[in-house]
C-alpha cells in the first residue's frame, strides 16, 4: 500500500469491520499528468492506465492535454516563479529539451535512478535524462532514423532495397539524380528553415553541438563541418528535391506523391501509411556520412520522456505507475505500436509479436524489427541546453552557403553567434 499523504482521501467514521477495498480507496492517489498530442501521447498514456487502475482501482490517473507551446511555456514560467502549487505529478518533456528543465531548476524532478532498470531501455535515451550521474526520465518514445523511400519509383530507376544498404549520403545523392532522371520525381522535400538533417547526420556519427561539459563543439569538430558540407551540398542539388516551407509542404510532399522518399524519425510512419499506397514503400537504414570516423547509420530525430515533478504529492504512485507499465509491461508496447504507431525505447518489447511482424504496405518488410535494431545502435550524445539556438544560427547562414559561401566562415559565424546566445 502506497500512503501518498497530501492527497489522501478522508473518509470519516471508519467501522472496525471496513473492507479492504474500502480502506484502499480512503489511501488512494489522485495522479496527474501532462502532455500534448491526445491522439498519440494522450492515448498511450490512457491505454497505460487503464492497465494500472485495473490493479489498482481506489487510484486516479488523470491526463491534461495541451499545446505543446503551451504546455512548454507554463512549465517553464511555474517552474522558474518557484511556485509547485498546480504542477503535475507527472510531464512529459521532449528530449531535445530535457538537459535545459534538468539543470536549469535542480530538485524540480525526481531522479528514478533506483527505481527503474534502465538497462532495459535503449542507452542514448537514457543518457540524455542523465545529469551527474542520476537519470532522472522514463523513457518514452524514440525518434530513431530511417529512410522511407517508393519502391516502384526506385524500381523504375533501376533499383532494389539491396541498393539502398549501407550507402553514404553521395550515393544516395546519386540515386536520387537517376530517380529523377527516369520518373520525373525528385528524391526528397528539403526545408532550408529545418536544421533536422544536421542534427540527423551529427549524431549518426556520434557528435552533437555540445560537449559533455555543455560548451559549444563548433569550431574544430570535423562531424559539424562533414554534416554541414553534405547538407549544403543536397541543398546546392536542385534535382534532388522539391523546395518548401514548413511542415504542411514538407509532409504533403511525399504525401501526394511529388516526391519518392523522405529521411526522418520512425514516428512517421503512421503518417505515410495513410496514403493507401500500400506495398509502394520501403524502409532503408539513414545513409552515413563519407569520411567520418565513426559515422554510421543509427540516429535519432525527436521523442520524448516522461518526468516525474519532486513537489507532485502522488509522486509514490506516479512512480509506481510508470516502474509497473512503462518500465514492466512489454505488452503494453505491443499494443500502442498497433494503436498509435508509438515506437517505444522499451528493448524487451522487441520480443513480442508485433515488432517482429512483417507489413504488406512495405512490401512484407519486418520494418518495426528493423528500427528495433537501428535504434539500439543510436549513439548517446550531449543534447545541452541550447539546441534550439544552434539550430536557428545554422540556418541563418544556410542561404549564403548555397550560393557559394565558404562552409569555414560559416561555422566560425555561427560559433559566434552561438557564444554570444549563451552567455
Amino acid at each position: 500500500m502506497r500512503f501518498n499523504t497530501p492527497r489522501l482521501r478522508n473518509v470519516a467514521g471508519m467501522a472496525t469491520g471496513i473492507s479492504l477495498l474500502a480502506l484502499s480507496s480512503a489511501w488512494a492517489a489522485d495522479v496527474t499528468v501532462w502532455c500534448w498530442a491526445p491522439e498519440f501521447n494522450g492515448a498511450a498514456m490512457n491505454e497505460a492506465i487503464a492497465r494500472y487502475t485495473a490493479a489498482h482501482p481506489g487510484d486516479t490517473i488523470t491526463v491534461v492535454d495541451f499545446a505543446k507551446g503551451d504546455l512548454e511555456t507554463k512549465l517553464q514560467t511555474q517552474l522558474a516563479s518557484g511556485t509547485t502549487e498546480g504542477l503535475p505529478d507527472i510531464v512529459l518533456i521532449e528530449d531535445y529539451g530535457a538537459q535545459k528543465y534538468l539543470l536549469s531548476f535542480p530538485g524540480a524532478f525526481e531522479p528514478l535512478t533506483d527505481k527503474i532498470d534502465y538497462s532495459q531501455f535503449a542507452d542514448y535515451k537514457v543518457s540524455l535524462a542523465t545529469v551527474d550521474g542520476q537519470t532522472y526520465s522514463l523513457p518514452f518514445d524514440s525518434g530513431v532514423t530511417g529512410l522511407f523511400y517508393r519502391s516502384d519509383l526506385l524500381a523504375e530507376a533501376g533499383y532494389d532495397s539491396a541498393a539502398l544498404q549501407d550507402i553514404t549520403w553521395e550515393q544516395m545523392m546519386e540515386i536520387g539524380l537517376a530517380v529523377k532522371a527516369k520518373t520525373g520525381k525528385p528524391m526528397f522535400s528539403m526545408d532550408q528553415a529545418d536544421a533536422g538533417t544536421m542534427r540527423m547526420m551529427l549524431q549518426s556519427a556520434g557528435s552533437w553541438y555540445f560537449n559533455d561539459d555543455g560548451s559549444a563543439n563548433i569550431v574544430g569538430n570535423p562531424v559539424f563541418k562533414a554534416s554541414l558540407e553534405t547538407w549544403v551540398k543536397m541543398l546546392q542539388t536542385p534535382d534532388l528535391y522539391k523546395a518548401v516551407s514548413g511542415w504542411g509542404d514538407y509532409t504533403g510532399a511525399f504525401n501526394n506523391g511529388d516526391v519518392a522518399g523522405v529521411y526522418t524519425g520512425v514516428w512517421m510512419t503512421g503518417g505515410i501509411k495513410g496514403n493507401n499506397m500500400s506495398g509502394k514503400w520501403g524502409v532503408a537504414p539513414l545513409p552515413k556520412l563519407s569520411n567520418v570516423e565513426g559515422a554510421g547509420h543509427a540516429s535519432n530525430l525527436g521523442g520524448s520522456s516522461w518526468y516525474v515533478l519532486s513537489s507532485g504529492p502522488a509522486k509514490d504512485t506516479a512512480i509506481d505507475f510508470l516502474k509497473t507499465i512503462w518500465a514492466g509491461d512489454a505488452d503494453f508496447y505491443q499494443k500502442i505500436l498497433v494503436g498509435q504507431g508509438a515506437f517505444g525505447a522499451y528493448l524487451p518489447a522487441r520480443e513480442g509479436e508485433a515488432y517482429s511482424a512483417t507489413d504488406e504496405y512495405f512490401g512484407g518488410e519486418a520494418v518495426w524489427a528493423n528500427f528495433s535494431t537501428w535504434q539500439a545502435a543510436i549513439p548517446g550524445v550531449n543534447y545541452g541546453i541550447f539546441t534550439n539556438e544552434v539550430d536557428a544560427a545554422i540556418v541563418a547562414q544556410i542561404p549564403a552557403l548555397v550560393a557559394g559561401g565558404s562552409i569555414d566562415e560559416a561555422i566560425a559565424a555561427i560559433d559566434a553567434q552561438v557564444a554570444q546566445q549563451i552567455q
